[in-house]
C-alpha cells in the first residue's frame, strides 16, 4: 500500500473520530459483539491459517490464539460499560463546594502493530481494549504470518467500516509508511530492535506508546521444588509454539544439587509430551521461516546438547533439545532464543541466582519453581521483571484480570482487561465547582484576615 492510501485512511478515521460516533458505549459494545461473532463463523479458516503459518494444532490454535481472543473479547463486552463511566474521587475541603471526578477519554487514532509468533491473539486483544476505549484503529499484522494476517484483514473488512477499523498487510514497506504518520498512540509488539525504531518515530509527534517486547526469561528452579512436575510444566512452557513464545523459559537456572535429576526429568517429559520422534508428531509446529530456522541452528551446541538437536530443513523444524553446562559466554546465552532450544545453567545458593538474574537486562517474564517461601519471597522482591508464575510457567498471560506487560528492556505499558482500557485511555481529572458560593481568600488582594483559613484549607 502507498503512502498516499495510508494517509487517506488515516484523515477518515481522524474524521470518524472527530463526528463522536466512538463516544457512544454502546456502539462499542456492539462492536466488539459484531467482531466476536465473525470470528466464531471464521473460526475453522483462521485455525487453517495458523495451522500454514506456524504449524500450530487446531487444538492448540484454539487454546492459544482463538480462545483467548474470544475469552479477551467477552470481558471486555462485559464491562466496557462499567469501564468507560466517570469515577468520582475525593474532593479536598479547600476546594468547597465541588465534584471531582475522573473521565476515561479515548486518544483518538490508534495504531497497533502485530507479531508473527501469536498473529491472532496478539492482534484480536489490542484491538478488543482500544474499542472498548471508544478509538478508531489501524492494523498492521505481521508479514511473517501472511496466511493468519489475510484472514485477519477478511474478519476487520466484514466486521467494521474502514474508517472504524482498518486492516493493512504488507512488509517493511508499509510499516515505515505507518511510522511516518502522526497517530495518537502506538501499540506494538515485537522485538527490541524494532522497539527502538517505533519509539523513535513516536517521539517525532510525541506519540505515546506501549511496547511489548521480550528477553531471556529466567525459570528458576531450586532444591526443594517438585522435580517431576516442575520438568512437565517447564516442557509444556518452553516447547509451546515451538518455544516461540515471548513468555517462554528461556533459560534454567538451577540449584546444581537438582540439575542431573532435573534434566532426566525433562527428558522423561519431552518424551511423553511429544513422543520418541517428536518431528513426526502432528502436533508439533514449525519455526516461522528459513531466517529464523538457521538462526536458531547457529546457536546449537551439539557437544553440550544432552537431548533432542534433530532437525528438518524441509519443513522448518526442530526438535525440543535440552543444553547442560551451559555458560554466559555461550552463543545461545547472547541473544532471546525465540526456540525450542533450552540451556540449563546453575547456582550454588538463591542469592547468586538473584545476583545473575540482575546483572542482565530485565526479563518479560520470570518463573521459579521451589516449596520454600523464603527463596521465593526473595525473588519476587529482588527481581525486576514483567511479570511471572510460581510453580508454573506462562500462565500469567491468560487473564483478562491482570494486566500484563515488561518493565525495562522487556518493554514498557500493558493491556488485557481493565489495564487494557486504561492503555487506550487517557484520564481527564475534572473539578466541577459550584456557583452558588465563591470562598474570597484566594482572590487579590490579598488579606492577613484569610491567613489562617488558608493555613487551615492547605495543610
Amino acid at each position: 500500500m502507498e503512502t498516499k492510501e495510508i494517509q487517506a485512511i488515516l484523515q477518515k478515521q481522524r474524521a470518524y473520530f472527530q463526528s463522536g460516533s466512538t463516544l457512544l458505549v454502546k456502539k462499542r459494545i456492539e462492536s466488539l459483539q459484531r467482531l466476536k461473532n465473525t470470528i466464531l463463523a471464521n473460526q475453522d479458516k483462521i485455525e487453517e491459517a495458523l495451522r500454514k503459518d506456524l504449524g500450530k494444532s487446531n487444538t492448540e490454535s484454539y487454546m492459544c490464539e482463538v480462545g483467548l481472543a474470544l475469552s479477551e473479547l467477552t470481558y471486555m463486552i462485559r464491562h466496557t460499560r462499567k469501564f468507560a463511566r466517570e469515577k468520582r474521587v475525593h474532593t479536598p475541603l479547600s476546594q468547597y463546594v465541588s465534584r471531582s471526578f475522573i473521565k476515561p477519554s479515548p486518544y483518538g487514532v490508534v495504531l497497533i502493530m502485530s507479531p508473527w509468533n501469536y498473529p491472532f491473539m496478539l492482534t484480536i486483544d489490542p484491538l478488543a481494549d482500544a474499542i472498548a476505549a471508544g478509538n478508531t484503529v489501524i492494523l498492521k499484522p505481521s508479514a511473517y504470518s501472511p496466511h493468519t494476517s489475510a484472514i485477519i484483514e477478511k474478519i476487520i473488512r466484514f466486521a467494521f467500516d474502514p474508517e472504524y477499523v482498518t486492516c493493512i498487510t504488507g512488509g517493511r514497506k508499509e510499516n515505515q509508511a505507518l511510522l511516518e504518520q502522526k497517530f495518537d498512540y502506538i501499540f506494538f509488539t515485537g522485538s527490541k530492535n524494532v522497539g527502538h525504531t517505533v519509539m523513535e518515530k513516536a517521539s517525532r509527534y510525541l506519540t505515546p506508546v506501549t511496547l511489548e517486547l521480550g528477553g531471556k526469561s529466567p525459570c528458576i528452579v531450586d532444591d526443594s521444588a517438585k522435580i517431576d512436575l516442575a520438568a512437565k510444566r517447564i516442557v509444556f512452557g518452553k516447547y509451546l509454539n515451538c518455544g516461540q513464545t515471548c513468555v517462554a523459559p528461556d533459560y534454567i537456572l538451577c540449584d546444581e544439587k537438582v540439575k542431573d535429576h532435573l534434566i532426566q526429568a525433562l527428558i522423561r517429559e519431552i518424551q511423553r509430551q511429544y513422543g520418541l520422534k517428536p518431528l513426526e508428531n502432528v502436533h508439533y509446529g514449525k519455526i516461522i521461516n528459513e531466517k529464523h530456522f538457521h538462526r536458531l541452528c547457529s546457536l546449537m551446541d551439539e557437544e553440550k546438547c544432552v537431548y533432542g538437536g534433530q532437525t528438518n530443513h524441509q519443513t522448518l523444524q526442530i526438535a525440543p533439545t535440552v543444553f547442560d553446562s551451559i555458560t554466559w559466554k555461550d552463543a545461545i546465552m547472547q541473544e532471546e532464543i525465540f526456540g525450542p532450544l533450552l540451556p540449563i545453567l546453575t547456582y550454588h545458593d538463591i542469592n547468586e541466582a538473584i545476583r545473575t538474574i540482575e546483572s542482565h537486562p530485565h526479563p518479560l517474564a520470570l518463573y521459579i519453581f521451589s516449596q520454600n517461601k523464603t527463596n521465593i519471597e526473595k525473588i519476587k522482591q529482588h527481581c525486576q521483571f514483567g511479570g511471572g508464575c510460581i510453580n508454573d510457567t506462562i500462565i500469567h498471560l491468560a487473564t483478562s484480570q491482570m494486566g500484563f506487560g515488561g518493565v525495562g528492556d522487556s518493554g514498557m505499558g500493558s493491556y488485557h482487561g481493565k489495564v487494557g482500557f486504561d492503555t487506550f485511555s487517557h484520564k481527564k481529572s475534572m473539578v466541577d465547582k459550584k456557583t452558588w458560593i465563591d470562598l474570597p481568600m484566594r482572590y487579590q488582594p490579598y488579606k492577613s484576615i484569610y491567613d489562617k483559613m488558608i493555613h487551615f484549607f492547605l495543610k
